[in-house]
């Protein structure tokens, strides 16, 4: 079972190298002294696992425009370093089944403790990148379940229209378990008239009618199946799930695409 550090570490190495300038490469080395200056992110986590992880970054890494040309360095690592602790979460629910949710992300004070200790290398440069794990099992947390049982967990929200947790199914419905279906995601959608989408061109920008806060629908047919939040995970697209259609809902897809 992988633990968060294992999750955050593979999700930081695909983010860095596509998110970073000179697509650095993340590599675990061996724990050495921070220069003056050094400065650190903790998430607070809360779920089945729960703690704070902690970041602690080389201060020379500010030097570099990693991030972006013409932004605050320290403001983009936030950003990103926020959005990977997301992203481990999700791939943590993913290959274990365990749940956790950054509830608070913030800069700082420089960590003398290191669980574990990397080097972010791009050409003749690298930088020091020290982790501080005091993650651990909730005392409320659900254990991971085994075999055939099914995981349980806080339960999702139910608001939104036909969205439930039940699970009940006819006998009949077991013929059909192994039909395949194509899902899709769908983020937004926007009517335009006709002259304006034969005037799209590179770069130009389509509003969508949904803000980048608001859940994503998990679309089979032309049906609502689930809603949820976009994670990566093995750094592809994921969706982490908070809230599900009644089975009954569910079934409405088939009719559709028979």
């Amino acid at each position: 079972m992988k633990t968060y550090i294992e999750c955050w570490s593979s999700v930081a190495a695909a983010l860095f190298s596509q998110a970073l300038a000179g697509e650095p490469e993340l590599a675990e080395s061996l724990p050495k002294p921070m220069a003056a200056g050094s400065f650190s992110f903790a998430a607070t986590l809360s779920g089945d696992l729960e703690g704070r992880f902690f970041v602690v970054l080389d201060s020379a890494i500010l030097e570099s425009p990693l991030v972006g040309e013409g932004v605050d360095q320290k403001a983009g690592w936030s950003e990103l370093l926020r959005e990977i602790a997301d992203a481990a979460a999700g791939e943590l629910l993913a290959t274990s089944g365990q749940t956790c949710h950054v509830d608070k992300f913030e800069e700082t004070s420089g960590e003398s403790q290191v669980s574990r200790a990397f080097q972010l290398r791009t050409g003749e440069r690298s930088w020091t990148i020290l982790i501080r794990d005091e993650v651990r099992t909730s005392r409320t947390g659900v254990p991971q379940a085994t075999g055939s049982s099914t995981v349980s967990g806080p339960e999702p929200s139910n608001s939104g229209a036909g969205m439930s947790t039940g699970a009940t199914l006819s006998p009949g419905v077991e013929l059909l378990l192994d039909v395949e279906l194509e899902a899709s995601l769908r983020f937004g959608c926007r009517e335009m008239p006709l002259g304006e989408i034969l005037d799209l061109g590179p770069g130009d920008v389509v509003q969508l009618d949904r803000h980048v806060s608001d859940p994503v629908d998990l679309i089979v047919g032309d049906k609502i199946v689930a809603r949820g939040e976009v994670v990566l995970v093995n750094g592809n697209f994921g969706l982490r799930i908070t809230e599900v259609a009644a089975p009954r809902k569910r079934l409405e897809t088939i009719r559709c695409l028979f």
